[in-house]
């Protein structure tokens, strides 16, 4: 580690990629050492959020659009009070710019074509393929992903499969991605901290689940769970339904520390289908009908975190990242 650091400093990137002008905000620079680094040398060093400048289409006319990448969800309740509720948030601070949103989620499309008749949200490459069509030349992007897991990477790639066709574009991070390190900002402790948790009470744990991922970011979990233990709520414990820890690995846990109450609570942007019956359902293998099996007694809240205000301005920040580095 002590050597690669020594072909990096801390600063704002500038880095020129087959042509075009790639840049790196609040990332890593190759230290000036490096005579002739390789583009994927480059590349690796792009963190953070990433802006591309095509020189190529510099005289093109200045027409912005924010595209708005979700998941998306096929719960219409949760739907507005989240994902449409964040969208509004991001609108609102750019209110003459145009904002669309699209759904990473073929299948939740196809869903909510079947079961509402329509679908008014499109795949990124229909949104991104259609923006172009009318004229727009700069996009800005913002994921709605909550860490930078396989869901973040996808976002990535079609960063990097589009950029060519615009003036310029830009990706803004995930909710979390930043953890403090090396003087950067925080993000995992500001979204903890801005969870709507009930009051600590002596024999009850809350359980907050999460999606999880085979993607290496499920490491994220773990720096959740320290954030959480820094706050001193070491009643409040992260697992998730497709990942590690799994719902049984705290179950030991709980009855060694005699808690007897359980108050179940998703870690997702929406409460849809894996809060509703994973989580909160009432057939057998359900995680409250395990845990009540146990032997505790359990409550639900089925809120997703877009219903955060604060959690909502989290994401308006990362936008007005992105939608800075665009118009600079």
């Amino acid at each position: 580690m002590k050597n690669w650091k020594k072909f990096l400093v801390m600063s704002m990137a500038c880095t020129t990629l087959f042509g075009v002008t790639a840049t790196t905000h609040a990332a890593y620079k190759l230290n000036d050492e490096v005579a002739n680094p390789p583009a994927a040398l480059q590349m690796a060093t792009q963190i953070g959020a990433l802006s591309y400048e095509n020189s190529k289409m510099k005289s093109a006319a200045n027409k912005d659009a924010i595209v708005v990448l979700s998941f998306g969800t096929t719960f219409k309740e949760t739907r507005e009070k989240t994902i449409e509720a964040t969208v509004k948030a991001i609108q609102a601070a750019h209110p003459n710019t145009k904002v669309v949103t699209a759904f990473t989620s073929h299948i939740v499309i196809k869903h909510i074509t079947e079961d509402e008749g329509k679908c008014d949200y499109k795949t990124p490459e229909e949104t991104l393929n259609q923006l172009k069509a009318e004229g727009y030349t700069r996009i800005a992007m913002v994921p709605l992903a909550l860490i930078p897991g396989m869901e973040y990477k996808y976002d990535v790639a079609l960063f990097h499969e589009y950029k060519t066709q615009f003036k310029k574009m830009t990706l803004a991070v995930p909710l979390m991605y930043w953890q403090g390190q090396e003087d950067q900002p925080d993000d995992v402790a500001d979204v903890m901290g801005a969870l709507e948790l009930p009051n600590y009470k002596k024999g009850t744990a809350i359980l907050l689940m999460a999606h999880g991922t085979p993607d290496p970011s499920n490491a994220y979990y773990s720096v959740m769970q320290a954030k959480l233990k820094a706050m001193k709520r070491t009643d409040v414990h992260i697992y998730t339904v497709e990942g590690w820890p799994s719902l049984d690995d705290w179950i030991g846990k709980l009855k060694m520390h005699k808690v007897e109450n359980v108050t179940l609570i998703p870690l997702m942007m929406v409460a849809g289908d894996h809060a509703t019956n994973d989580m909160a359902g009432d057939e057998d293998d359900s995680h409250k009908k395990i845990l009540e099996k146990a032997g505790f007694k359990v409550e639900t809240q089925l809120k997703g975190l877009g219903e955060n205000k604060k959690i909502r301005d989290i994401y308006v920040e990362h936008a007005n990242e992105a939608w800075d580095m665009l118009v600079k």
